[in-house]
């Protein structure tokens, strides 16, 4: 009867296991394959930008420049990179079959839509190399004019091999959950029945997509307190692989919103100025132009960031007193509208070492932050000093905070209360960007209120 009961067991288990793992299986190829697709259309979306230029010209040399890229990108392990021209003709290949330049690609789905201005990905079966694959097409664009598509085709077989890697972690968890409910249900057979309908729930609660089902790990026989704790460890690493695929659209997510609040602000005063002063509304589009440059190498940076992983991303000589002067200029538009004197102090160039785009990002993050708890006639002032190590500092006339709240400002999503707006994530960006910078920052209460950002750098 006891190896019956423990084979009943096991048996439940193994069910309730597979339950639960089909459909986050699915779910991680889902979320692996639109990873792949978004840096699909960020990798095209640079490559057309490289480009535009050949294509406007249909130079030897600056087509060659652009192939050379693509073999690159290639070479790295990036997607097979076609170029056409406007007609559909293949420019640019990273494959070494010359045969494919030249030929014509207007009669493919994708390269059709982008050739018409439309951004196209997914993926089809490929009858030349059969294989499925995953694909981006977007548009060569100079200004309203299409000159040509950039395709980015990926063996979808990555994908599934990525997910069965995560998948083999789970399988391992899931294994030892198994043995775990067969050893209770030897051991413990009276009790066990009980316990392990309050686990098939509790699984079944964590397959129907609630992250936070937890078994209860303190009630019950040693060995069920041991099985219960296995299965949240299961949980707790399921809720981890899920978190990391989320981790990088929230940081970015972040990240992009204040530029794209400046340049709403930009095309807002553009938009009011087009009757009245025409001149004034054609420098605030142009403005707009740069902020939205600067959106593309803000991108560039996280996912050079995001890819450099334990490794980390090189330092860079960087001019700490142009940037703090250049992102002041751009946040001053909006300070004037709230009321808030924003200033700066700064000599005329002081040399730092910083990842690429990390101290615009960091320096956005705390003004923004600043702005956002100051009231009508505060001010804010950013201090650029030299020194054995250069410091950037931003100090506001805010609220402040409490010791506890600076013990915790840097923790991912902590935001000092419900009221206080924001993602929590802004100053936890700001900590990792200054640690892969070499950097340190600190809060520090300033008197009689407010609080003092600051940055110290190594000197370039």
């Amino acid at each position: 009867m006891r190896w019956r009961f423990m084979g009943m067991v096991m048996v439940i288990t193994a069910l309730v296991l597979l339950v639960q793992t089909v459909p986050l299986a699915q779910y991680l190829r889902t979320v692996e394959l639109d990873r792949l697709v978004t840096g699909l259309e960020r990798d095209a979306f640079v490559l057309a930008g490289r480009a535009e230029e050949a294509l406007e010209s249909l130079d030897a040399a600056e087509l060659a420049i652009v192939e050379e890229a693509a073999l690159e990108y290639r070479a790295a392990g990036g997607g097979r990179v076609v170029i056409t021209a406007i007609d559909g003709t293949a420019l640019v290949t990273s494959d070494d079959d010359e045969s494919a330049l030249g030929s014509d690609y207007s009669s493919r789905p994708e390269i059709a839509e982008a050739l018409a201005g439309t951004i196209s990905s997914g993926s089809r079966f490929s009858t030349t190399l059969q294989q499925q694959l995953v694909y981006v097409a977007v548009p060569v664009l100079s200004g309203d004019e299409i000159l040509g598509a950039v395709r980015l085709t990926y063996d979808e077989a990555v994908v599934d091999q990525e997910v069965g890697q995560r998948l083999q972690v789970i399988g391992i968890v899931a294994l030892l959950t198994l043995v775990m409910a067969g050893i209770a249900g030897v051991v413990f057979s009276g009790t066990v029945t009980r316990r392990l309908s309050v686990l098939t729930a509790t699984t079944e609660q964590l397959a129907a997509g609630d992250l936070s089902a937890r078994a209860d790990p303190t009630t019950g026989a040693p060995e069920l307190v041991r099985l219960a704790r296995s299965f949240n460890r299961m949980a707790d690493r399921l809720s981890g692989l899920i978190d990391e695929q989320r981790a990088f659209a929230s940081d970015a997510s972040h990240q992009l919103r204040t530029p794209l609040t400046a340049l709403r602000l930009k095309l807002e005063r553009a938009r009011d100025l087009i009757e009245s002063d025409p001149e004034g509304a054609a420098d605030r589009l142009a403005a707009a132009e740069l902020e939205a440059d600067r959106l593309v190498t803000i991108v560039e940076g996280l996912l050079a960031l995001g890819r450099a992983g334990a490794s980390g991303t090189p330092t860079v000589a960087v001019d700490l007193s142009a940037i703090a002067r250049e992102r002041v200029e751009q946040w001053e538009p909006l300070a004037v509208e709230s009321g808030v004197a924003l200033s700066i102090d700064a000599p005329r160039s002081l040399m730092v070492r910083a990842v690429p785009t990390a101290v615009d990002q960091m320096l956005d993050n705390i003004i923004d932050n600043a702005l956002a708890v100051s009231h009508e006639g505060n001010a804010v002032r950013v201090v650029v000093a030299a020194g054995e190590r250069p410091t950037l500092s931003v100090h506001d006339e805010g609220p402040g905070m409490s010791d506890d709240e600076l013990a915790r400002a840097f923790d991912r999503f902590w935001r000092g209360g419900s009221t206080t707006p924001g993602t929590g994530l802004g100053l936890a960006i700001v900590a990792e960007l200054a640690r892969a910078s070499g950097a340190e920052v600190a809060l520090a209460r300033r008197e009689p209120r407010g609080l003092a950002a600051t940055i110290t750098f190594d000197p370039a």
